[in-house]
């Protein structure tokens, strides 16, 4: 078959990241008469880590992490969807953002790609384990402890994962990462958030150390030993029934210190235009046939994706099929914390969470973690 017109994108390989971008380019393409556009796939780690110059080079659509905004805005890698789309169209998706999806891929003045995924961590668990053991959901950080020192929690801490904790933590006890130019958090926050994470990992079985969000639930869906996630980035896959052996059930964070629930660390994808696309108005036609309410609450969920539009969050058929993911979580999500996208974070996230990470598997003084950490932040502002 001849197309009238072909487009080349990537995004991650896991069934919420890859399947819907497949099914909706099939309906593109028949509602446009032969425009092909072939996805291909990377793994997660690349999603987060890889750098947008090699992503980008032999493409025209991909699906980025927003933190690596500032570094595609300041190398013109991407393509400014406000050139393209219609302003009453990106109002409308300005206020149907799920917390600041839409704000996250905002910046220098330029709107780099378009929310239609939106994730933070969540917490998880097993509903047939919890029954069948008389178990209650914790409520309080101190109570995951307790069923941690069970044995019956997991908790995904790789570099990146510790990392975002570690703000998720601080968030929690009053402060947010990065007010200041020159430190990450203060002294004394950081240390107590590191003290706070390290007796979490180390209640936890060793391979949480290397295990991902997806690894975590992929352990907790085949086995019958882990009750519990207390956070994680959210994956609604594994709260419908029929994608895994076991169903997850997921909802809100749990409080620290008080009444005060967790405020967990923004993730989510969006999708962005490469500036070496030759057909930007096609590309951008996608771009807004994707993140468009019909389509993100019909076909885009449908097909295994986690929509980024409201309208699909609070809707009753998307929650009846999905075990009540979407509204279960969604404060989370509207209260979570939002990275920096200057230029330069990305290497900042790649070394401070190795740092953090280090400090969780072999031990050491949380002061001189938190040293570590500034010479970082001062060397990748």
């Amino acid at each position: 078959m001849s197309f009238s017109a072909s487009l080349k994108g990537i995004t991650w390989n896991h069934t919420r990241g890859y399947v819907p971008l497949v099914a909706t380019a099939q309906r593109f393409e028949d509602l446009t008469g032969g425009v092909e556009i072939r996805w291909q796939k990377r793994s997660l780690k690349d999603f987060g880590d890889a750098p947008l110059e090699k992503l980008s080079e032999d493409v025209d659509l991909l699906v980025i992490d927003h933190p690596h905004i500032g570094h595609g805005a300041a190398r013109q890698i991407l393509e400014p969807l406000e050139n393209h789309l219609p302003a009453a169209f990106l109002s409308e998706l300005a206020a149907a953002s799920v917390g600041r999806s839409f704000e996250s891929y905002s910046f220098d003045g330029h709107l780099w790609a378009s929310p239609i995924d939106a994730a933070a961590p969540v917490s998880s668990w097993r509903p047939d384990l919890m029954e069948r053991s008389g178990i209650a959901l914790p409520e309080t950080f101190e109570e995951v402890l307790k069923l941690a020192r069970r044995g019956l929690v997991a908790v995904p801490a790789t570099p990146v994962d510790s990392l975002m904790h570690f703000f998720m933590i601080c968030c929690a006890l009053g402060e947010e990462p990065f007010v200041s130019a020159d430190s990450v958090v203060s002294r004394e926050t950081g240390v107590a958030a590191l003290r706070k994470l390290r007796t979490l990992v180390d209640c936890s079985a060793r391979e949480c150390l290397v295990r991902n969000p997806i690894q975590t639930y992929r352990e907790m869906v085949t086995g019958d030993r882990i009750l519990y996630c207390p956070f994680a980035y959210g994956y609604s896959n594994y709260s419908r029934p029929g994608f895994a052996p076991r169903v997850l059930r997921f909802g809100n964070l749990v409080t620290m210190g008080g009444a005060r629930m967790l405020r967990s660390t923004l993730g989510g994808a969006g999708l962005a235009i490469s500036k070496r696309c030759a057909n930007r108005s096609l590309a951008a036609a996608y771009v807004e046939f994707v993140s468009s309410s019909i389509c993100q609450r019909g076909l885009y969920f449908d097909s295994g994706g986690q929509p980024g539009h409201r309208s699909a969050w609070e809707n009753v058929r998307i929650n009846t099929a999905a075990n009540g993911f979407f509204a279960s979580t969604l404060k989370t999500l509207d209260e979570a914390y939002l990275r920096p996208r200057y230029d330069g974070y990305m290497r900042f996230q790649d070394d401070a969470g190795s740092v953090v990470h280090k400090f969780l598997q072999q031990g050491g003084d949380c002061e001189e973690v938190m040293t570590r950490m500034e010479e970082v932040r001062r060397a990748r502002k």
